[in-house]
Formats: C-alpha cells, sequence, structure tokens
C-alpha cells in the first residue's frame, strides 16, 4: 500500500507536513490569542490558547512516536 504522501519516506522522523500543521495550528493560536487581547475578547483569547496547546501536544506526540521508533530501530540491529 503506497502512502498518500509518497515523497516522504517511511521510517523518517516525524513527517514535514505534520511539522507544518502542527506549526501553522500554534501560529494561528498565537494570532487569534493577541487579537483577542487588542479586541478585549476572552472568549477569542482562550480558543487561541486552547489552539497553541493542541499544536504543541500533538507535536509533542509526534516526537514521541519518532522516539519510539528510533529505539525500536536500535534494537534491531
Amino acid at each position: 500500500m503506497t502512502s498518500p504522501y509518497s515523497f516522504v519516506r517511511k521510517g523518517e522522523p516525524m513527517g514535514l507536513l505534520d511539522k507544518l500543521k502542527n506549526s501553522m495550528q500554534k501560529a494561528k493560536g498565537r494570532g487569534k490569542e493577541a487579537a483577542g487581547r487588542t479586541a478585549d475578547d476572552p472568549y477569542l483569547e482562550s480558543e487561541g490558547r486552547r489552539d497553541r496547546t493542541a499544536g504543541g501536544a500533538k507535536q509533542v506526540g509526534e516526537q514521541a512516536k519518532d522516539t519510539a521508533k528510533e529505539v525500536r530501530r536500535t534494537f534491531e540491529r
């Protein structure tokens, strides 16, 4: 079965698309947070914090998967 992201090689650390998506979510969150502060809108500010936190959590999850793959590769050899 071929990956829809065939340009990303199997076994590579955290895919480029994942990194970009997570970074964009964090950036979007920072923007919403700043806009909420400027507009004095606590709902928008908290929504921005939520987006930023979610992007960071996803990034940590991807890094943990990469670490697990590296550990597995180390012991396979």
